[in-house]
């Protein structure tokens, strides 16, 4: 009997949460900021299996079906969750230094799914980030893009796939200064960064050719060589270049480099974008840009400028903006928004350079970077405006999943705590004490 009985309580709990992800949840009252489209006052968003049913206004107007959970969220803002095109959480590592290009390296071999960064991103109400490897490679290897998924136990719990079940990411070049070393095989001067590109990609489409003329016949293939694959999928456009570079002159080489050889690109970082927008613009360019609010760095970014975003939407180029985590907190990545603005950008440009922009840059456009039907279920509440100092973000989901809240406690302490809050082993020893709900208000 014990046996019977403890296999029907297994089968219910099968049942509830079956019926847990199966349940219609809206929420209404609340701002609505599809990003596509004009905000939607006294809106709703309504949920199910992950995705989102529908978008709409007059939520009080609104009848729901029996099975339909109703959260009040009167007098907050809804916008989609924000994707960061350039971060470095979950303790990333790449290429070392044996060489200046390696392609082969995969970022997928060196994330941490438990890092602590992953929940602080999640606090900041980032939802996707493209994870890279550092800039100090010409080529420091593959990029990884991610869904900021709860109680992640592998890397797989993470993992973005394309229609073909090929889990998504890019691949990282740089050029300027940091790579200039003039020992070990990396280049001394800027023109000796690109003419080692150069020959990397000439020897990837000699490899190219040489596959092509196998026609399939494996004893025709040459020797398998996983940096000559890697930079094929780059020239045939299976996997997009984010470069890092800051001067004007070194992004007008990355633009050369692309015209020559055909690769999608995004620029990241182009600290002097300003001076060379019209020609971002003309190449039909996208940029993911930063927003640095102190001084100091490196002597490459000095004139760096907050009117880069401003300049580039005047161009006509798409414009994005990321962290750089730990550059930028990516608790306070929202703030890149209210910087563009302030210099210059339009409040639609702004958010959209937060959430669609980017979701474009990681070939996600169809899935993410925008509250729509059929669109994953992937969203902030905030507590306001999203350009507001005063504006908190309250709870951010990822695939209809609550991954933060700010009521909660130890989510509070995320979001507001210094160095321990960051820390994978302080923030479980030393940093949570349960007499911190009394500021979750603030």
């Amino acid at each position: 009997m014990k046996k019977y009985c403890c296999s029907f309580f297994v089968l219910l709990l099968f049942v509830f949460a079956a019926f847990g992800q199966n349940m219609r949840t809206v929420y209404v009252g609340a701002q609505v900021i599809p990003i596509v489209g004009s905000p939607i006052n006294d809106g709703y968003i309504l949920i199910q299996n992950g995705k989102i049913v529908d978008v709409g206004g007059d939520a009080s107007n609104k009848v729901w079906t029996a099975d339909t959970r109703i959260v009040d969220v009167k007098g907050k803002v809804i916008m989609p969750g924000l994707v960061d095109s350039h971060s470095h959480i979950g303790e990333v590592s790449g290429a070392d230094r044996s060489g200046p290009i390696q392609p082969e390296v995969r970022t997928l071999d060196s994330i941490n799914p438990r890092a602590a960064s992953i929940q602080r991103a999640q606090a900041g109400g980032v939802t996707t980030a493209n994870i890279m490897p550092g800039s100090g490679h010409l080529d420091s290897g593959q990029t990884l893009y991610i869904k900021l998924r709860d109680d992640a136990n592998t890397i797989d719990d993470l993992l973005i796939f394309d229609k073909n079940r090929n889990y998504m990411g890019g691949i990282k070049f740089a050029n300027g200064t940091n790579s200039l070393r003039g020992t070990g095989g990396f280049p001394g001067t800027r023109a000796k960064s690109a003419a080692l590109v150069r020959e990397k990609f000439i020897k990837a489409q000699e490899y190219q050719k040489k596959v092509k003329a196998a026609g399939g016949d494996k004893s025709k293939l040459p020797p398998r060589d996983l940096a000559m694959e890697t930079l094929v999928e780059v020239l045939e456009g299976k996997r997009v270049v984010h470069h890092h570079t800051h001067r004007h002159d070194d992004i007008l080489t990355v633009l050369r480099l692309k015209k020559e050889f055909g690769f999608r690109l995004v620029l990241q970082h182009v600290s002097e974008a300003w001076k060379v927008a019209e020609e971002i613009a003309a190449a039909k360019v996208p940029s993911s840009i930063i927003m640095i609010d102190s001084p100091g760095g490196k002597l490459e970014t000095t004139d760096i400028k907050w009117e880069n975003g401003a300049a580039l939407e005047k161009a006509g180029a798409l414009i994005g903006f990321h962290t750089d985590d730990y550059i930028t907190d990516s608790r306070l990545f929202l703030r890149s928004a209210g910087f563009g603005v302030r210099s210059g950008m339009s409040r639609e440009k702004a958010l959209y350079g937060m959430t669609m922009a980017n979701a474009m840059m990681l070939d996600m456009e169809d899935r993410i970077g925008s509250l729509e039907k059929g669109k994953d279920a992937d969203f902030i509440i905030l507590s306001g405006d999203p350009l507001s100092v005063y504006t908190t973000i309250e709870q951010t989901y990822v695939d209809g999943k609550k991954v933060f809240d700010r009521k909660d406690p130890k989510d509070y302490l995320v979001a507001v705590g210094g160095y321990g809050a960051g820390n994978d082993r302080l923030i479980h020893i030393d940093c949570f004490d349960g007499d911190i709900a009394g500021g979750m208000n603030q």
